[in-house]
């Protein structure tokens, strides 16, 4: 018997190095054992049996075209942080996706809360997983990296914010990793590493090394202002290093209401008073490495593998 050709449509392919990429290639490899998998920006008019689509808005037109001409095809909608907490709300083309898909994927629970009735009775949370990486030293380490490419949403600007707040001669070394999606976010960086000798920004780094640097730091900083479930936030936490949250949706739904190491999302003064107790504190230090660790296991790629393998047998059932 042959196997289902599944089309996985991603906006961003491997040359973007962010998380929709990353997300698409897992799902891939997990599908590959009992499924024919094809990974591309968009529906090009060829056969597949079922689409994984991410993205509401930014693959509408793969899906709302595949929908029209072949009405009976099933479609999984995997949506990113700017559907659930922006273009669901605002754009139409967003809307029209959700309303041709068969199936919806959220990334993390509290992103259900951001459905109507009729996107909650198709919809499933499917967490993401990494592969675990034991932190590289046992001691505590006062860098603490941020890992993301500096555009908006991910409020690079409150991390240099913040490190300008932090008092001359202190120990706490931050490092940002990332490109520049927007030039004046980069000049940014540049001037605040100008400025602010504890500051470092590295431009954009392979995935392995972005997982090294993270393995080995004292905490993980993650400033988004909008995630769907942020894939550095679990890496984080499969390699026993605490995370700096903002508290939002995306950082709720994976980390929990209760976890003591948010601060408010583009407050610059919140995020140094944390950094600050984070390295000052080793019981408060403690605390959030425990709260992570309760976490991990939910993060795991077998778990992954499972859901992912469900959703597709649930798209391929008759109906």
């Amino acid at each position: 018997m042959s196997k289902p050709e599944i089309l996985i449509v991603s906006p961003a392919l491997a040359d973007a190095n962010n998380g929709n990429w990353r997300t698409a290639s897992r799902w891939a490899q997990f599908l590959s054992g009992v499924a024919e998998i094809e990974i591309a920006r968009s529906w090009d008019g060829g056969h597949c049996d079922a689409m994984i689509a991410l993205h509401a808005r930014r693959s509408a037109d793969s899906i709302a075209r595949l929908s029209a001409a072949r009405p009976d095809c099933p479609i999984a909608l995997v949506l990113t942080g700017t559907d659930v907490y922006r273009d669901i709300d605002e754009s139409k083309a967003a809307q029209h996706s959700l309303q041709c898909a068969s199936q919806l994927v959220v990334l993390q629970p509290d992103a259900l809360d951001r459905l109507g009735a009729d996107e909650v009775a198709k919809a499933r949370v499917i967490l993401q997983s990494a592969r675990r990486m034991r932190r590289r030293d046992a001691g505590r380490s006062l860098e603490l990296v941020a890992v993301g490419h500096l555009r908006e949403e991910k409020d690079p600007l409150a991390l240099m914010a913040a490190a300008r707040r932090l008092p001359p001669g202190t120990p706490i070394r931050i490092v940002h990793i990332g490109d520049a999606l927007a030039p004046e976010l980069g000049e940014a960086a540049r001037r605040t590493m100008a400025e602010c000798p504890h500051y470092s920004w590295l431009g954009g780094l392979p995935r392995d090394a972005a997982r090294r640097r993270i393995a080995r730091a004292g905490a993980l900083v993650h400033m988004s202002r909008m995630e769907g479930g942020a894939q550095v936030v679990i890496e984080a936490v499969r390699s026993d290093v605490p995370v700096l949250a903002s508290r939002i949706g995306g950082n709720l739904g994976l980390l929990g209401d209760d976890y003591e190491g948010y601060f408010a999302a583009g407050d610059d003064a919140a995020l140094a008073a944390l950094m600050q107790r984070f390295v000052s504190e080793p019981a408060f230090a403690a605390r959030l490495a425990a709260q992570c660790a309760l976490r991990e296991p939910d993060f795991t790629p077998q778990a992954e593998r499972q859901s992912v393998r469900r959703l597709l047998r649930d798209l391929l059932a008759p109906p």
